[in-house]
């Protein structure tokens, strides 16, 4: 294997550290067949008022210092361009079963201040209200995904706000929506009805919640044509009770359930492992903890094949990333954590496993854009910095709206404990500019793999593309050295193809 480019993280990347062989993959594949649309709501982001997410990290006004349009920072809206930001899903979250949407319209100045009791009991000031939410994705060039307040809310208030944000004839919510400065209606790819009612949603039973669906879906109005997608509030890990009781008993508009699942390294609420500085061990958890989403989605699956063999009802993974425990010098309730290769290479996994499901899963929401969580970008202050998973989603973005391949892969088990995930993942798909794309993740973060391909359909001498890849297994950007770890160039025969431990790779098939 040639690379083009061998410098990480300012280490370089040897072939004795980083290219031992301890692995043999094979992919077997006819480049003619296909399987279904990978779509770009798989891609999509989440974004809600926690700590640093919305104040600093998206917003600032139009007054700071901070380089910004119209009060959104220059360097995250071009950032979040570059990768093709899809959909954005706001305001919660928890916080969205708390959020009573007329407090953030109006006047910003007139607007109440709020206590954020989820998130660290700071003052919401309500600045970034619905019409600034929909300036962003637009700014963005994504869609909106915006969610229902269920926990404190009411049906009224509920169907109120979908009126004030889709009505396009002369009643008052529309007037009222034209006087706040926008004429014409808002676009909303989907519609959560709540959040997490199994917990900060109102710890509801499923049965109880799927009477309350039923009830306020009923009243959910919008023009011809602009009705969104309607969520549902689904289940978390193993329990698939919420997929079964909703797709048994809800009949009426219910287009996707919602699924949520945390990556937690030691698989505990009270210890979750650490961010940065993780012993070799807490790696090998945390690539086993995170592999459970694939039987996980599998179980919530085999529930919808049953209750929905005619595929109406899509599971929608609108949470997911890693959770490590809070750093000891910051506020543990604005959920601000470090991210590494080892991020990275936990979102590449995630994206294949998405794929491989893709006829049901269309649309997930990593946890969370920025400042929170498993984030595509930090800041502080004037400052911003780029994560691994942000450049994980950068080498990803050609496989939005691709359609999948269909293929074989043998590939060892990397053990982990008594436990053992598949030591390398991939997906190939047909790219919608035409072009054969192939993704590999090897979890393992010490054994290279030789990776053996049978191809058909196709002639394919050549792979070209990018990787991520360092000697650390924490490698990261930091404000001090916000350029420390970028993608590299990555050139190989394909009957030559390797790939070194712990890395992702992306490239076209040529």
């Amino acid at each position: 294997m040639k690379l083009k480019t061998a410098i990480a993280c300012g280490l370089l990347l040897t072939s004795q550290s980083l290219l031992a062989k301890d692995h043999t993959v094979e992919i077997e594949f006819d480049a003619s067949e296909s399987g279904p649309l990978i779509h770009k709501d798989i891609y999509g982001q989440f974004a809600e008022h926690l700590g640093r997410g919305i104040y600093e990290g998206v917003w600032v006004g139009e007054d700071s210092d901070i380089p910004n349009t119209r009060g959104f920072r220059n360097d995250v809206l071009n950032a979040l361009r570059d990768i093709n930001v899809p959909l954005v899903r706001w305001p919660g979250g928890c916080f969205a079963d708390e959020y009573h949407w007329r407090e953030g319209i109006g006047p910003r100045d007139e607007r109440p201040v709020k206590v954020n009791t989820h998130w660290g009991g700071v003052e919401e000031p309500n600045t970034f209200g619905t019409h600034e939410f929909f300036e962003f994705v637009e700014l963005l060039g994504a869609d909106a995904y915006v969610n229902g307040n269920l926990g404190s809310g009411s049906v009224q208030e509920m169907a109120e706000w979908m009126e004030y944000m889709t009505g396009d004839k002369g009643s008052t919510l529309a007037e009222e929506r034209r006087k706040n400065g926008r004429e014409e209606p808002f676009e909303i790819a989907y519609f959560g009805v709540g959040n997490e009612a199994w917990g900060c949603g109102g710890h509801m039973r499923p049965e109880y919640y799927s009477d309350l669906y039923r009830h306020y879906s009923t009243f959910l109005k919008a023009p011809h044509g602009k009705m969104p997608k309607l969520v549902a509030s689904g289940g978390t890990g193993d329990d698939t009770s919420w997929t079964d009781v909703l797709s048994k008993n809800v009949e009426q508009k219910m287009d996707g359930i919602s699924f949520h699942y945390y990556t937690l390294p030691l698989g505990d609420w009270d210890k979750k492992g650490r961010a940065v500085d993780f012993p070799k061990d807490e790696w090998a958890k945390t690539m086993a903890q995170t592999y459970e989403m694939d039987r996980f989605i599998q179980m919530n699956l085999a529930v919808l094949e049953e209750n929905d063999p005619d595929n109406t009802v899509k599971l929608y993974v609108d949470e997911w990333g890693t959770w490590y425990d809070p750093e000891p010098e910051r506020d543990p309730g604005f959920l601000y954590q470090q991210n590494t290769l080892r991020d990275a290479v936990v979102a590449a996994v995630n994206f294949n496993i998405f794929h491989k499901y893709a006829d049901r899963v269309t649309m997930t929401n990593i946890a969370q854009m920025v400042n929170v969580l498993q984030a595509m970008i930090l800041t502080d202050k004037e400052k911003m910095v780029l994560t691994p998973t942000y450049y994980a989603y950068g080498l990803y973005k050609v496989f939005q709206n691709s359609t999948s391949i269909p293929f074989e892969i043998k590939a060892p088990g990397y053990k982990v404990g008594d436990k053992s995930v598949p030591a390398v993942t991939a997906s190939v798909a047909r790219g919608d500019d035409g072009k054969l794309y192939m993704a590999l993740v090897n979890l393992d973060p010490e054994n290279g793999a030789d990776i053996k391909l049978d191809i058909d359909g196709v002639t394919a001498k050549r792979a070209v593309g990018q990787m991520l890849t360092a000697e650390a297994m924490d490698a990261r950007n930091t404000f001090e050295d916000p350029d420390a770890f970028k993608p590299v160039a990555f050139e190989a025969d394909l009957d030559e193809l390797e790939i070194p431990a712990k890395s992702v790779v992306v490239v076209e098939l040529k």
